[in-house]
């Protein structure tokens, strides 16, 4: 049987790793996280622990594990149209607004994971679209991970019935996705099309991918550093056209973070408008 304990010094050094590569601080006693996402790699990899996996990455001797490693640590589940207001908010304020610029407006979802943020992001235009065509300018939304794994499952835009039943009524999953026949539905090309995915670290440069009027940036600072989440917080106000706009997942704040922006109560929610 393969051995998947993980002793104190590999997970210190498996932590401080992470954080270098993608800014993910694990904190103490997260052992069971590191063993539970890393032990399918042990067989997959053909090694004979996870301390030798552990060992392995640390030390950098296959690239491939290495990427392998992160993709497994950093995906996370999520939901469509997930905490509702943000979505409400951008069909009945923020898009309304931008409207009236008559100019195209750009949308970037920072942590697209397995798709349903932007792609409820592209639901929300097209649904605002429909109400009250030739309104909108024309809308590109990009979407971004750090997960190769990820963005290949977003591009493919093909979901099980589970991740159908979180967050998605029945009228949108009849309007926007087709049956797959393999059991699986698959959002439509109106959809797709909106949407372009593209990998990026969000401890790196963001300058390649432009200037942005929304920013949907949403349950990822809860893993990074205090000073990891000023860094992303200020490249991401350099990331924004003036005046753009900055959403958060509902338990992140920018106190003590970043002056950049002024906040903004939704009744319900907090959004962020750049200063």
């Amino acid at each position: 049987m393969t051995a998947v304990t993980v002793n104190d010094q590999e997970y210190r050094e498996f932590c401080r790793f992470l954080e270098t590569q993608c800014g993910i601080v694990l904190g103490d006693s997260k052992q069971y996280l590191v063993r539970s996402r890393l032990s399918p790699l042990v067989n997959r990899f053909s090694l004979s622990s996870l301390s030798e996996l552990l060992q392995n990455v640390i030390a950098g001797r296959n690239r491939e594990l290495r990427i392998a490693a992160v993709d497994a640590m950093t995906t996370n589940e999520t939901l469509w149209f997930r905490d509702g207001y943000p979505f409400t908010v951008l069909a009945e304020k923020i898009l309304p607004e931008l409207a009236a610029n008559k100019r195209p407006i750009k949308i970037w979802s920072a942590a697209s994971s397995s798709g349903q943020e932007p792609y409820s992001m592209a639901m929300t235009v097209l649904e605002t679209q429909a109400k009250r065509p030739g309104f909108l300018p024309s809308i590109q939304i990009t979407a971004t991970d750090i997960s190769q794994t990820m963005l290949e499952t977003c591009r493919a835009g093909v979901y099980d019935n589970l991740a159908l039943s979180r967050g998605l009524s029945p009228e949108r999953r009849r309007m926007f996705f087709e049956d797959n026949g393999d059991g699986k539905m698959k959002v439509n090309a109106k959809v797709k099309q909106m949407v372009n995915f593209r990998p990026q670290n969000l401890k790196d440069s963001y300058a390649l991918l432009g200037k942005f009027d929304v920013i949907f940036c949403r349950n990822v600072l809860i893993y990074f550093s205090p000073e990891m989440k000023a860094k992303v917080l200020n490249q991401l106000a350099a990331s924004l056209n003036p005046g753009g706009y900055l959403f958060l997942g509902a338990s992140e704040s920018l106190t003590g973070l970043t002056e950049q922006f002024e906040m903004i109560r939704c009744n319900p929610g907090i959004i962020y408008k750049l200063k």
